[in-house]
């Protein structure tokens, strides 16, 4: 029944059928770390090398012990990519290079805590940047701190809340045999994790300092995060950073041997435990080799596969940030029939891209009884499949001796 009178004409407007849903960004890079120069826990935006300036130049003698110019550095050779920096250094306070009556930088300090007056700092702030810029960081990193367990845990803890990868290093100097041991309780390094959201990477990389015109050794968290952000945007995220080529690097901390048809050369082992390395063999340059999170060997689904975890992420999340426009309408055939046709028409936009193999979005009436339905539940079925990685070609060899009637022209 009409809410009020009137004699004459009106129109109104229903707003029916499915909406656009908007893909979440990938490329974006979560740094925690120290610069010389720049805002102090305040989560902010660098999208190229003029940006970072703000944070130190690699060049200046001040920017000695510091991650943040370096880390900025390694992402921005490849590239691409946005990059949420978080810089715990304040100068009044702070040192990194054990100046008297001042505080050096500790894990503390990374890992951030929630001030009296409600102001996140370190890690923590970065659970701020949805509100303040409309996207979370799907990449995160503390190069240089990451190595400490208690780092390691709470990027892990962060990367589940954002729906992001956590890229974890191993500390410098160790051997591939003290990384493979990391991974069990007798480890002596932060790799004992089953998490589909860690990254675990080894070795360190070198790479060519012009501030001192020498090599040094940087953590290849940095350098990963750089390469995933370009192979989103010159790929797209459902494509695995695996075998794709460095951008910077001059040679690693030690050698990986690495041969494609190996299975007992570093390379392969490190990956057998879910370690994400580097291969260089003859004329392949510095290359990313590793396909699993550190969930595999534990866990077996394809979700331990790195490319599909951040498929699924980016499936997901754009499905749930679309359907605010949805909420709190009345519940009716209509508005089933809306938020399906939504969720199927992004699905086969990602079909079409070559994100998913396949996928449907479908309401079961099983699952929405009338008694949930009167409380305002709705409740859709997801099934979707993203490509997995050609990780192992095989090939069944056969020696014919009937190929021999061919000799002679025989048929």
């Amino acid at each position: 029944m009409p809410a009020n009178f009137l004699h004459g004409v009106e129109t109104i407007e229903i707003d029916r059928g499915p909406r656009p849903i908007r893909t979440v960004k990938t490329a974006v890079v979560g740094l925690v770390g120290t610069a010389p120069s720049g805002p102090v826990n305040t989560p902010t935006i660098v999208l190229s090398a003029k940006d970072a300036a703000q944070f130190g130049d690699i060049t200046d003698p001040s920017s000695a012990g510091h991650t943040i110019p370096q880390a900025l550095d390694a992402i921005f050779d490849h590239g691409a990519g946005t990059v949420i920096v978080v810089n715990v250094f304040d100068p009044s306070i702070h040192t990194v290079t054990g100046e008297s009556g001042k505080t050096p930088i500790a894990a503390s300090h990374i890992i951030g805590t929630v001030t009296a007056g409600g102001a996140r700092t370190g890690l923590k702030a970065l659970e701020d940047t949805y509100n303040l810029f409309g996207f979370n960081a799907k990449l995160l990193i503390a190069p240089g701190y990451a190595t400490l367990t208690s780092v390691t845990t709470e990027l892990i803890a962060l990367a589940g809340k954002l729906r992001a990868m956590a890229i974890i290093d191993a500390p410098a100097g160790i051997t591939v045999q003290q990384a493979i041991n990391g991974r069990g309780p007798s480890g002596a390094i932060n790799f004992n994790t089953s998490s589909e959201r860690a990254i675990l990477c080894y070795p360190h990389l070198k790479v060519y300092d012009p501030r001192t015109n020498a090599e040094r050794l940087e953590p290849m968290s940095a350098r990963l995060a750089g390469l995933i952000c370009a192979t989103d945007v010159e790929r797209g995220y459902w494509w695995s950073p695996s075998n794709q080529e460095f951008k910077g690097v001059v040679g690693a901390e030690r050698p990986i041997t690495a041969r494609v048809n190996d299975p007992q050369s570093e390379a392969n082992l490190l990956n057998e435990n879910g370690i994400v390395t580097v291969f260089n063999s003859f004329g392949t340059g510095y290359r990313a080799w590793g396909n699993r999170s550190a969930a595999w060997p534990s866990v077996s689904h394809p979700k331990n596969f790195i490319n599909v975890r951040r498929t699924a992420d980016v499936l997901h999340e754009s499905v749930e940030y679309a359907m605010l426009q949805f909420i709190d309408r009345p519940i009716n055939d209509a508005l089933i029939d809306d938020i399906k046709g939504s969720v199927n028409a992004f699905i086969r936009t990602l079909i079409g891209r070559g994100a998913l193999i396949d996928g449907a979005c479908t309401y079961d009436p099983a699952k929405n009884p009338p008694t949930e339905l009167a409380l305002g539940h709705l409740t859709f079925d997801i099934s979707f499949m993203p490509p997995t990685p050609a990780e192992r070609i095989s090939f069944e060899s056969f020696i014919d001796i009937n190929l021999l009637a061919t000799l002679g022209g025989g048929q």
